[in-house]
C-alpha cells in the first residue's frame, strides 16, 4: 500500500514524506485526532518508507519484502490491538534500542494507543525519548492526548490528523462496504472515523429502523412507537445504539425544538442503565416519554 491508497490527511501524507525525501527524519512523532481515522495504518506506510533501502514507490527491496511479509527485524508495533500498556512492555523497548539496526539503517517503533501506557510507562519510556540512539524512530499513536504526561509531549513531534470528509466516508462506503446509500445520520455518526463506518455496517439496517422509528414518533400512536422501539432492545450495543438515536433525534430539531426533550429522554436512560436500572423498563419509558414529548407538548420547568 502508497500513502495515495490512504483515505484523508493529504497534508500529513505529504508532511511525512517530504521528511523521507529531505532526510529529515525526526526521532520521536506523536500523531493525534480521533480514534479510526487513518493514524496507525498512516504510521505504519510512514515506518515501511524510512525503513526502505531504496526510497521508491512499489519497492520490492529487501527490508520492504520483510516489512510487507510482518518479518522486519528493524519494525516493532506495541499494543496493536489497543489494550493498556505495562510498564514491563516499554522496558523491553528501552532494552533493545541501543542494539544496532539489522536491515535497515533505522528502527522504527509504533506504540498504538499510547495514552494507555500507565504513568510508570510514560516515565519509563522518557528515558529513551530524552536521549534516542541516533538509528531511532519512535512514533506514539492516540486519540486523547490530554492522558499523555506533558514531558512526552513536549519531546515529539505533534502530528495532528484530520477527520474523515463526510463526502470520503460516504464514497467508500458505497464503493467498498457495499452500502446502496448511506443516510446523513449514519455519517454523522461516524464522527470521521472509516472504523466505524466499517463497525457499522454489519448493523446498517438496524441503525436504518432507528431513523425510521424517529421520522414515526409524530406519525404512529404510543403502541406502535413501542412495539418499534423494541429494535433499541441490544444490551451488548445499547450505548452505540442510543448514541445513533441521538444523532437522529438532534437532526430532527431542525424541524421542530421539541425533539430536545427527547434527547434528555435518551440522556436519562443511558444514566439510568449506568446505574444498573431495569434495563426493559428504562426503555419502554424512555420510549413513552418521547412519544408523549412530541405528541402532547408536554413542557419542563
Amino acid at each position: 500500500m502508497n500513502f495515495a491508497d490512504i483515505i484523508g490527511n493529504t497534508e500529513v501524507k505529504e508532511y511525512l514524506l517530504k521528511t523521507i525525501e529531505t532526510d529529515n527524519i525526526l526521532h520521536s512523532y506523536l500523531f493525534l485526532g480521533t480514534s479510526g481515522i487513518g493514524k496507525k495504518i498512516i504510521a505504519k506506510e510512514f515506518a515501511k518508507k524510512i525503513l526502505c533501502t531504496e526510497n521508491k514507490d512499489n519497492c520490492t527491496c529487501k527490508s520492504c519484502t520483510c516489512f510487507e511479509s510482518g518479518n522486519h527485524t528493524d519494525f516493532t508495533v506495541i499494543n496493536e490491538v489497543g489494550e493498556n500498556i505495562k510498564i514491563d512492555e516499554i522496558r523491553k523497548i528501552t532494552e533493545k534500542v541501543i542494539e544496532k539496526p539489522i536491515i535497515s539503517s533505522k528502527k522504527v517503533y509504533i506504540i498504538n494507543d499510547c495514552e494507555k501506557m500507565t504513568r510508570e510507562a510514560q516515565n519509563c519510556l522518557l528515558k529513551t525519548l530524552e536521549e534516542p540512539p541516533e538509528f531511532i524512530v519512535i512514533i506514539l499513536i492516540s486519540s486523547n492526548e490530554n492522558l499523555i504526561l506533558n514531558t512526552i509531549k513536549s519531546r515529539c513531534m505533534k502530528v495532528q490528523f484530520k477527520n474523515i470528509s463526510e463526502e470520503y466516508l460516504k464514497k467508500y462506503a458505497i464503493e467498498n462496504l457495499e452500502y446502496d446509500s448511506i443516510s446523513e445520520n449514519i455519517l454523522k455518526t461516524c464522527s470521521g472515523s472509516i472504523s466505524k463506518l466499517i463497525e457499522l455496517k454489519d448493523n446498517k439496517d438496524k441503525y436504518l429502523n432507528i431513523d425510521n422509528l424517529v421520522q414515526n414518533l409524530e406519525k404512529k400512536d404510543m403502541i406502535d412507537i413501542i412495539l418499534e422501539g423494541k429494535i433499541l432492545y441490544d444490551k451488548d450495543n445499547i450505548f452505540e445504539i442510543l448514541d445513533y438515536l441521538i444523532v437522529c433525534l438532534y437532526s430532527k430539531t431542525k424541524e421542530n425544538a421539541k425533539y430536545i426533550f427527547c434527547i434528555e429522554e435518551v440522556n436519562k436512560a443511558k444514566n439510568n442503565l449506568r446505574g444498573n436500572a431495569n434495563f426493559d423498563m428504562t426503555l419502554d419509558t424512555m420510549l413513552f416519554k418521547m412519544w408523549e414529548d412530541v405528541n402532547e407538548n408536554c413542557y419542563r420547568n
